[in-house]
């Protein structure tokens, strides 16, 4: 049920955490895999471990908010593999954070430019794909930070993140008679290179807001962005799936 036999997906945020680790357990479940992210060189790491495991995949450096790329994608999908089954609309930033009277307005388009249109790019090539296989899975990470709980000094995050809710929303209604399912994956803290605690008392702490007193690996995450893209979900659309370690919920 979780298998992903010949799918193919695209995997962005691919070189390192949450959309490595994705890329790495999509290919393991048989998906032929498009990855992308701005460093090549971690890039071509990626393409080589999932070659070596006996996986397909192949890579496009890139920025997601350039519409060029998200359209290039798309093509090399098609032309690579047939088509195009998963989209994992991973990549994100955290961008500056603080105060909000200390937020530039450049900071402020910055983070919602990665995060929000970045995932509109991504699906405005992806869906017209997906409606010529059928159907298929489109996911965003969005986050719990300004879903279910206000973090203070991540203003431009919240934004951005809670408005891929609202995107996933209204795309999951919209394409819904098409076959295409559309959700929103909410991590909880997650050992990845861009965390935010970067000491053992930072860590210590945010490992403390979680009701499970730890925070997450990204092959923890991978496997709910697996149970998204997979059939076992075939009738999960629309959803805010939290994934966040009972962070949501914990009051001690």
């Amino acid at each position: 049920m979780f298998a992903l036999t010949n799918k193919v997906t695209i995997v962005t945020g691919a070189s390192s955490g949450i959309g490595r680790a994705t890329a790495v357990l999509f290919a393991e479940q048989g998906a032929k895999v498009v990855a992308t992210a701005r460093r090549q060189s971690e890039l071509d790491r990626l393409v080589s471990e999932i070659a070596e495991a006996g996986g397909d995949a192949v890579a496009l450096a890139g920025d997601v908010v350039d519409e060029d790329h998200a359209e290039a994608l798309v093509d090399l999908a098609v032309k690579r593999f047939g088509g195009l089954d998963i989209a994992f609309n991973n990549a994100g930033v955290v961008g500056q954070m603080g105060p909000v009277f200390d937020l530039s307005l450049q900071a402020w388009r910055d983070t919602l430019d990665v995060n929000l249109t970045g995932a509109f790019l991504g699906a405005k090539y992806q869906i017209p794909a997906m409606i010529e296989r059928g159907g298929g899975s489109l996911i965003f990470t969005c986050t719990f930070v300004g879903h279910t709980v206000g973090m203070p000094g991540m203003t431009a995050y919240a934004a951005s993140k809670a408005g891929l809710i609202g995107l996933t929303q209204v795309l999951a209604a919209e394409y819904g008679p098409k076959g295409v399912r559309v959700n929103a994956l909410l991590p909880g803290g997650t050992d990845t290179p861009a965390a935010t605690f970067k000491t053992p008392e930072s860590r210590s702490f945010v490992e403390s807001l979680h009701a499970l007193k730890r925070v997450a690996t990204p092959e923890e995450i991978a496997r709910s962005a697996l149970y998204l893209a997979s059939d076992a979900s075939s009738f999960t659309t629309g959803a805010a799936l939290l994934a966040d370690g009972g962070i949501s919920i914990n009051r001690i």
